[in-house]
């Protein structure tokens, strides 16, 4: 199972926007959801500000600015599923 983590802001409309996208996503494919405050960690900051919202997936930079949910799905499925 992999964590997805939600890197936003407080006043972000597409944090508020792409939220409910990565959280149901997450909960239909069995995934760990997570949101962090990019203001409330300086590294996170210095790396992300800009691009709030951001998608990680284990770490890894999924997206930024907006979700696409089917593409997030395609990245969550198990890779032995057929395409």
């Amino acid at each position: 199972m992999s964590e997805v983590l939600l890197v936003s802001r407080a006043n972000c409309h597409l944090c508020d926007e792409a939220r409910p996208i990565v959280q149901a996503v997450a909960r239909e494919t069995g995934h760990h959801f997570a949101e962090v405050d990019v203001d409330q960690d300086a590294q996170l900051r210095s790396k992300y500000s800009d691009e709030v919202p951001v998608v990680l997936i284990d770490g890894v930079q999924h997206a930024f600015w907006r979700v696409d949910a089917d593409r997030l799905r395609k990245a969550l499925a198990p890779e032995s599923g057929s395409s």
